[in-house]
Order: C-alpha cells, then structure tokens, then sequence
C-alpha cells in the first residue's frame, strides 16, 4: 500500500496505465528471424562518422526484410543544437543510408511513435509508475553538494563510487517524508531500486564480443532526471522494448552500461534484445591508437567527405570494407554488384577498433569512380564544384559537352584509369586541357637537339588520324632517323643499339602537349584539344628546349 501511495505522491492522476502500451505497441506482425534495428542519435551537431557507420551496420542487418528505423533521443535539451536532427537526417539520405520506418526529413514513418523521446515523456513516466508501485523505484532528494560528499567519502575509504547499498540515503524514504520534501519544493530525481549484488555475475552474448561475463548491477542509478525526462539508459529500456526492436548495435562506450540495461529489462518484465557492440573507428597518434574525435578530426564530420567531394558509394564502400574482413574478397569476386547483396556477419566484425586510413579511402574510391559512366562523372563534377568550388564551375560549366569528352577518356574499357579519388581532384586532373602551362622535363634518354628534332619532325607528319594504331604509326616514323627504336620488343632485344625506344618518343609528346609524365590516352587527349592547339603547345614546348640548352651551353 505505501508503494501506491509513493506513486500517488510522485505521480500526477491521469497517467495511463504501462500495461495500456502493451496493448498500443502489440508486437509487430514479422516473419519469425526478422530483424528489427534503429540508430539513436541524439541532435547535438553535425552527423558523425561513427553514427554513419552505426547506421550502415543497422541497415545491412536488418536487409531488404527487416526494419531500419531512426529514433532522435533529444532529451538532453542543454546539448541540443538547431538544425541537429535534419543535418543528421540529410547526412544519412546523402550517403544512401535509407530508414524503413522512424523520424525522417518528411515527418514520422510507422505505428510505433512518437519517434522523438522529447514526445514520449507520458510513456516514460508510466513506466517509471509501476516500477514505483512495485517498490522497484523511489524518489532521490540529494543535492549535488551531498553526492559530491558520498564520492569523496568512498574515494577517501577506496571504496567503487557510486549510489547504492548504505550510500543510497533515500532508499527506504517513506511516502508522507517525500510528500514533505516536495512540499518543501525540493527537486528531486526518481531512482531505480536494484536488487542486484556486484559479487554476482551475468553472462551475456555480445554478438560481436562473444561471451561476456560482468559483475551485476546493484547500483540505484536515475531513470526519471527532476524535469521528469528519463536518462539513456530508461528511455532505451522502454523505447527498444515497445518499438521491438530485436538487435540494439551501437559503440562498445556503452558496454559498462550492459548490466544497468538488462537488468532494467528484466524488471520490466520486457525481453532483453540482442545486443552488439561496435568497436570504435581510431585514428592513430605519436603511435597510439584514439578514439577518432570531433575536436582533432576533421573526417569525425561526414560532411568533411562531401566537402572533399567523396561520392556516398566510395565512403560506404570503404567502411564496408571497415565492417567486415570478408568485404574485400567479396568485391573482387563481385564487382559490381549492390553491397547490400554480400552477406554480413556481426560474428565476423572485429573487436579492436579499425584504423581510419585515408589512403585506403583513396585507393577504393578511385575503384568506385573508375566505374561510374563519363555522364555521372561530369554531373557529379558539377554539382560539387558548384559548391565548393566556384571559379572551378565557372570555368567548367561552360561547356559540359568538352567536359564529359574529358571524363570519357579511358573511362569504358576493360582497366579504366584511376586517376581521381574525390571530385576535388578534378580540378588538377582536368587542368591542361584548359590552361597550358609548358613545363619540359625531357625523359631521361633524350636530349635537348633530339627532342627539338623530333618535336618538329612530328609537327609534319601529325595529322587526326581515325584510329589510335594509325596514330602510333607516325610517332614510329620519326623514330628511326634520330636512332631511337621504333619496335618496343627490338629495342628490349638490343637496347645497346638505340638511343631509345618509340616509348621515350611517345612521353617527349606526351610532356610538349600536357605537361605531365603520367596523363590517359594521349591519341584521345590530342584528338579532343584538336590539331591546331596541339601545335602551339609543341612549338612552345620548343622554345622551352631552346632556353634548356642555352643554360646548359
């Protein structure tokens, strides 16, 4: 009777009973196995890394027949920022990371909302009621100023510091005294009263970190704070317990936290999910590896990626290959299927947290890009420079069908070249086909007389021919009469005969019309800067010689 009358006491009248929410969130109507997982992010900012990779994890293991859904824990209003939900929603669409059900940018999705914690205050606080009427929870009293006291008295004895056993002062606190203190208006927060001891042990199977054995919660930790919003681990409890949810994936930073949850679950009389616990994404520092952090790291914010010019897919296919070990193996037998087809395995996640490696980054989404047609390409460009970069759009936008020819350069062959990792190097990629900008290093094997000769040897024999074979054949003529090779296997026969071969001829051309060593097809190259330029270019690539050999002499 004292524990209805604690209830009476703490509670207002109109509550509805927890048992009616049973009933209003009845379990839902899947195929049994079907996985039911969300992300829980709470608006405090941009759309982190980790979160991204959460809810990639979230999504490939619900698949194509589960449910994926979004819920936004704001209740922490101190810490939440505006525009935080809708930076992290739009984050989650820009990267193909797409809920089934939850909070979305178009409002709610499903039959098991409100989506947003800050709407379910009722529903925690029915919760928290028959947990009270049960004697499994009362009110707290204390000050800040007297925890404070009980922690240094425990730090000062070594004792573990927290709130139970003598240390929990309001434990056994009587109805008319808490009716007394309320009068009184003193705040107080509502605690859950354990009936566990650290001297006995739970066993749990992590999904990711196999069996796991930790001592039991004893601990009367808050789950009503004193404005009547619930803490993390009381709104998880009933939010996952009546969105039935069936796997809870989130950072192993709430690992600690393992045993207050289940046993939560437990007296709720709700079934304890599976869980998983997701090691961290590290970066390494003066040889240690950290946490990847918001304050050091620029990459800890998705929106560093799309700045940079990252398409989704290179990002999700990188951290695909973060997840899982067997990812890589499987791309290369299946190049271009969906990622969502390779079958994942929390089991197979592993168990220290992996190294943020930006080359990696680099080398897979060069793969990806490789891959994507001229037109995807070009628009992907555009939209980007548009953005964040406007004397670059300026320049390119002026004419797109010149700029998707560039991009279409090695693109549909069987090794396409791998030129760019992110659009912000296109910038660079592109630039000669814009701006000639003559720098002449001759190749190693020519000198400054044979490559003047040579250059405007070619000059009379250049013309656009229809074919790249027709084309190589004219750099063949002019080899032979300045001693270099025209047979690439002949001069690997003899190249004690040759100055060179037609292969140090080729990279002089390539050097007079792009300025670089290393560019895509030179025959394309040439054809799409038209006959004309190319001439220029050669003729001021002659005078650059020119001035070479007077420094020389």
């Amino acid at each position: 009777m004292s524990n209805l009358k604690m209830s009476d006491v703490l509670f207002k009248e109109n509550l509805r009973p927890a048992e009616e929410y049973e009933e209003l969130y009845k379990p839902r109507n899947l195929p049994e196995g079907t996985k039911v997982t969300r992300v829980a992010p709470s608006p405090t900012g941009y759309l982190h890394l980790g979160t991204l990779y959460v809810s990639l994890i979230d999504s490939i293991t619900a698949g194509e027949n589960g449910v994926f859904y979004v819920r936004i824990e704001d209740t922490d209003k101190k810490r939440e920022v505006e525009g935080g939900v809708s930076n992290i929603l739009n984050g989650l669409k820009d990267f193909g990371i797409n809920p089934t059900e939850g909070y979305t940018l178009n409002g709610e999705i499903g039959s098991y909302g409100p989506y947003k914690q800050s709407l379910r205050k009722e529903i925690y606080q029915s919760f928290a009621k028959s947990l009270v009427d049960k004697g499994l929870a009362y009110p707290c009293f204390c000050t800040a100023e007297e925890l404070n006291e009980v922690r240094a008295e425990q730090e000062k004895n070594k004792e573990r510091t927290g709130y139970y056993g003598k240390y929990a002062k309001h434990r056994n606190i009587t109805p008319e005294k808490a009716q007394e203190l309320i009068n009184e208006g003193k705040p107080f927060v509502v605690r859950f009263k354990s009936m566990g001891s650290e001297e006995n042990k739970i066993k749990v199977e992590d999904l990711i970190k196999g069996k796991i054995e930790m001592p039991e919660n004893d601990e009367d930790f808050v789950i009503l704070k004193s404005d009547g919003i619930p803490t993390y681990h009381f709104a998880h409890a009933v939010d996952d317990h009546l969105m039935r949810t069936t796997h809870i994936i989130r950072g192993d930073e709430w690992l600690s936290s393992l045993p207050k949850h289940i046993q939560l679950f437990k007296t709720l009389g709700f079934k304890v999910p599976k869980y998983a616990h997701i090691a961290p994404i590290m970066k390494l520092e003066n040889g240690n590896k950290r946490k990847i952090s918001k304050r050091k790291d620029p990459e800890a914010a998705v929106s560093f990626f799309k700045e940079q010019g990252f398409p989704a897919e290179s990002v999700i296919e990188y951290l695909m290959s973060v997840a899982s070990s067997e990812f890589e193996a499987w791309r290369k037998a299946n190049p271009n299927e969906s990622y969502t087809k390779f079958k994942f395995n929390l089991k197979k996640m592993s168990l220290s947290g992996a190294l943020f490696d930006g080359d990696k980054l680099n080398d897979v989404s060069k793969n990806v890009i490789s891959k994507f047609s001229a037109e995807k390409v070009t628009n992907s460009v555009l939209n980007w420079a548009k953005e964040y970069n406007t004397a670059f759009y300026e320049k390119i936008s002026k004419d797109t069908d010149y700029l998707k020819a560039i991009f279409s350069i090695d693109r549909d062959v069987p090794k396409p070249r791998k030129d760019i990792a992110k659009w912000s190097d296109a910038e660079s990629f592109t630039e000669y086909f814009y701006n000639y900008n003559a720098k002449m290093a001759l190749p190693e094997k020519i000198c400054p007389d044979d490559a003047i000769g040579l250059l405007s040897e070619y000059k009379k024999v250049y013309t656009e021919r229809q074919s790249q074979s027709e084309w190589f054949e004219d750099i063949k003529q002019i080899c032979e009469p300045f001693g270099f090779c025209a047979n690439t296997k002949e001069y690997r026969v003899n190249p004690q005969n040759y100055k060179g071969s037609v292969g140090d001829v080729s990279t002089l051309i390539r050097l007079a019309i792009t300025s670089r060593q290393n560019s895509p097809d030179l025959f394309s190259i040439m054809l799409l800067l038209k006959k004309e330029e190319c001439f220029k270019r050669i003729d001021k690539a002659i005078a650059l010689i020119e001035e070479l050999k007077k420094e020389i002499q």
